[in-house]
């Protein structure tokens, strides 16, 4: 009984780990569901972009270039 939920504990790890190296290797952010909130209408409730696809990637730019140029301090401190 012991032996199978270590094994079981194992396998689901595994599986784990397998999923998170392949989301790393891959290098393209994680998509929604199908539909997802614009299914439900709900998508011009979004407080970001207010459902305006231009604007939410326009964020999604200001966003990564922040954290680049954060990570590009970083890397000059030492």
């Amino acid at each position: 009984m012991f032996a199978t939920v270590i094994a079981s504990i194992v396998v689901f790890g595994l599986l784990f780990a397998g999923m998170a190296i392949g989301s790393i290797v891959a290098n393209k952010p994680v998509k929604g569901s199908c539909g997802g909130l614009a299914t439900l209408g709900m998508k011009q409730g979004c407080e970001i972009c207010g459902g305006d696809q231009d604007a939410c990637d326009e964020n999604t730019r200001e966003v990564n270039a922040k954290r680049a140029g954060e990570l590009g301090k970083d890397v000059l401190k030492t």
